[in-house]
C-alpha cells in the first residue's frame, strides 16, 4: 500500500509551484489515484536523498511509480496535463543526486528516462516547458559525471532540445549559455577518446551538428570544436557506424565554409 504523503516528509521540493485555485479536468480527476499515489511514492523518499540514505529497495519502489509516470508523460492524451501538473519538476531532487551507489544511480536513470519519454514526441509544448526548467544544467552536469548510460539519455534530451528551433536559439542566446554546453561537449569527447562508446558518441556528434546550424555557434565551433573529431581518432569507434559519420563530415563541413562576419549574437570572450 502507498504511504499517505501528508505530513510524510520532512523536506518539501523547493521546484513545485503552488498554484492556488488552479482547475482540474474532469479527465484528472479520474487519474487522481494513480497520480497521487506516484507523486507520494516519489516525496516519500526525498528525506532518503540529502544525507544519501536510499535503499535498493526504496530505489525500486520509487521507480516502479516512475515507470507509470513515464507511461503517462507519453501519451498523447495525458501529455498536456502532465505538464500542466509541473509533475517533471518532482524528479529533478534526483537528478540533482551526486552517490554515485546503485539505488542512486538507478534513480536518477529512471528519472532521466521519464524526461526522455516527454522530448521522444517532439512536441512544441514539451520543450516550451522544459526551457522554463533547469533541465539543461543538470543534464549537462549528469553528462560529465553519471554511468554511461545515465549520459547517453541526458545527452539525448539535450539532443532533442537542440534540435527543436526554440532550444537551438535558447542556447546560443547567450554566451554563458552555449559555452557551458561546448565546454561538456568537448570534455565528453575527449573522455570517448580513451573509453569509447559508440552510442553516447553518436549523440554528442548530433548535438555539435545542430548546434553548427546557428550561425553564431558555427564561429565559435570553429574556435573549439575538438580535435579528435577532426582528425581520425574515431574512425575506428564509427567504422560500422555510416550516419554518425555522415553527421561528422557534415558538421567539419558547416565548419569549414564561409566566416560570419555580423559581430552581434555569441560575444566571443577577449583573446
Amino acid at each position: 500500500s502507498i504511504p499517505p504523503c501528508s505530513g510524510s516528509s520532512k523536506q518539501s521540493n523547493p521546484h513545485i509551484r503552488k498554484e492556488p485555485g488552479s482547475q482540474m479536468s474532469p479527465f484528472l480527476r479520474g487519474e487522481l489515484k494513480l497520480k497521487f499515489g506516484c507523486i507520494c511514492e516519489i516525496v516519500n523518499i526525498y528525506p532518503s536523498i540529502n544525507p544519501p540514505t536510499l535503499t535498493a529497495h526504496q530505489s525500486n519502489r520509487v521507480c516502479n511509480a516512475l515507470a507509470l509516470l513515464q507511461c503517462v508523460a507519453s501519451h498523447p492524451e495525458t501529455r498536456s496535463a502532465f505538464l500542466a501538473a509541473h509533475i517533471p519538476l518532482f524528479l529533478y531532487p534526483f537528478l540533482h543526486t551526486v552517490s554515485k551507489t546503485r539505488p542512486f544511480e538507478y534513480l536518477r536513470l529512471t528519472s532521466l528516462g521519464v524526461i526522455g519519454a516527454l522530448v521522444k514526441t517532439d512536441e512544441q509544448e514539451v520543450i516550451n516547458f522544459l526551457l522554463t526548467t533547469e533541465i539543461i544544467p543538470l543534464c549537462l552536469r549528469i553528462m560529465e559525471s553519471g554511468s554511461e548510460l545515465s549520459k547517453t539519455v541526458a545527452t539525448f534530451i539535450l539532443q532533442k532540445i537542440l534540435l527543436d528551433d526554440t532550444g537551438l536559439a535558447y542556447i546560443c542566446q547567450t554566451y554563458e549559455r552555449f559555452s557551458h554546453v561546448a565546454m561538456i561537449l568537448g570534455k565528453m569527447v575527449l573522455q570517448l577518446s580513451k573509453e569509447p562508446s559508440a552510442r553516447l558518441l553518436k549523440h554528442v556528434v548530433r548535438c555539435y551538428l545542430r548546434l553548427s546550424d546557428n550561425p553564431r555557434a558555427r564561429e565559435a565551433l570553429r574556435q573549439c570544436l575538438p580535435d579528435q573529431l577532426k582528425d581520425t581518432t574515431f574512425a575506428q569507434v564509427l567504422k560500422d557506424d555510416t550516419t554518425t559519420k555522415r553527421w561528422l563530415a557534415q558538421l567539419v563541413k558547416n565548419l569549414q565554409e564561409g566566416q560570419v562576419t555580423d559581430p552581434r549574437g555569441i560575444p566571443l570572450p577577449p583573446q
